[in-house]
């Protein structure tokens, strides 16, 4: 770890047009130096350069950011592995619930060992997969390169709050799942680059609402946006926002997403 892997991250972060602070810099250093050495022995990623820890795990998992409303929100990050996308997105919002669930003890053992480490404050990590949680509700769901997006859905949607959302991150082949959900879910998609790189990630959004009953036909079809024409609500108790609304024009919630 040196001096130009700080300056990377700081960029990275820059082009986020993220606030940070000295703090969040030495949290991101800690996460880097502890994974790199837990790494030896519990191959935890197959990632070893800095530059790419940086670039492909943390700035990767802060595109997600993008798609997470504004204000407190209980996170739960499904498969978090190393924790992504989890513990860098509570490094930056520190205000979050953030639940990391993963089924593996070694990762499970990492994941206790940082959350420690980092000194954070509402985070449970849980060994179990995602079908076998109750008795917990969350704001959002969240998943990296692990499940296809129905399958994602068909596992995870029962933790979800009403007007909760369901979020991955996809490559460019995103269109032959995207044809499996199109007209029987409220969905949409970000396409965003990935900072220092020339990478598009694309971000799926599924809007739960009870009245989901499985896959069946919607009124509403898929509705493809980029990140900087993207809309959403922050208004975490409105109905209408809990049924799956993302805000429109003139309403106290709408937030055009800069």
């Amino acid at each position: 770890m040196t001096h130009t892997t700080e300056s990377l991250l700081l960029k990275g972060l820059k082009e986020f047009s993220l606030p940070f602070d000295p703090e969040k810099i030495s949290a991101f250093m800690t996460y880097l130096n502890e994974l790199k050495k837990w790494n030896r022995a519990y191959n935890l990623t197959s990632l070893r350069s800095d530059e790419d820890i940086v670039i492909k795990h943390f700035l990767d998992s802060l595109l997600y950011l993008k798609a997470l409303p504004e204000g407190r929100l209980d996170v739960m990050d499904v498969g978090s592995g190393a924790g992504f996308p989890g513990i860098p997105l509570k490094i930056i919002r520190p205000e979050m619930m953030l639940y990391l669930v993963e089924p593996s003890r070694k990762k499970v053992t990492f994941l206790e060992h940082i959350v420690r480490t980092l000194g954070f404050k509402d985070v449970k990590v849980i060994e179990k997969k995602v079908e076998d949680i109750s008795g917990i509700k969350v704001d959002a769901a969240l998943t990296r390169a692990l499940f296809e997006i129905e399958e994602f859905y068909k596992k995870a949607s029962h933790i979800l709050r009403e007007g909760g959302r369901l979020i991955l991150s996809k490559g460019p082949k995103i269109e032959e799942e995207i044809k499996k959900i199109k007209k029987r879910l409220q969905f949409e998609t970000l396409k965003i680059r990935l900072p220092l790189t020339d990478i598009y990630r694309y971000i799926v959004i599924i809007y739960y609402t009870s009245m989901d009953t499985g896959f069946h036909d919607r009124t509403k079809g898929h509705k493809s946006t980029t990140s900087k024409d993207a809309n959403i609500c922050f208004n975490l108790d409105c109905r209408l926002r809990r049924a799956g609304c993302k805000g429109f024009e003139g309403c106290p919630g709408f937030k055009a997403r800069a």
